[in-house]
């Protein structure tokens, strides 16, 4: 490449570059927000069912019976 064909890369040419890619991101995260909140209500309301269904076996099998007889 000559001096001619070689192009300088200046500060406008990278913050232009840098708004045009933050505008795709922002774009990206504004779409993807609702799926995630979704998911993390999902994985939540999973993680306190199964805990609940456990702490329910186990309280199942810790159980005493206690007899009372009358004399």
């Amino acid at each position: 490449m000559s001096s001619n064909e070689a192009k300088k890369i200046t500060k406008e040419d990278l913050e232009a570059k840098l708004r045009e890619i933050r505008g795709e991101v922002d774009k990206a995260v504004g779409t993807a927000k609702p799926a995630l909140s979704a998911v993390v209500v999902a994985v939540g309301v999973a993680v306190i069912s199964i805990s609940f269904l456990i702490g329910l076996k186990m309280g199942r099998k810790k159980n005493t019976v206690i007899e009372i007889k009358r004399i």
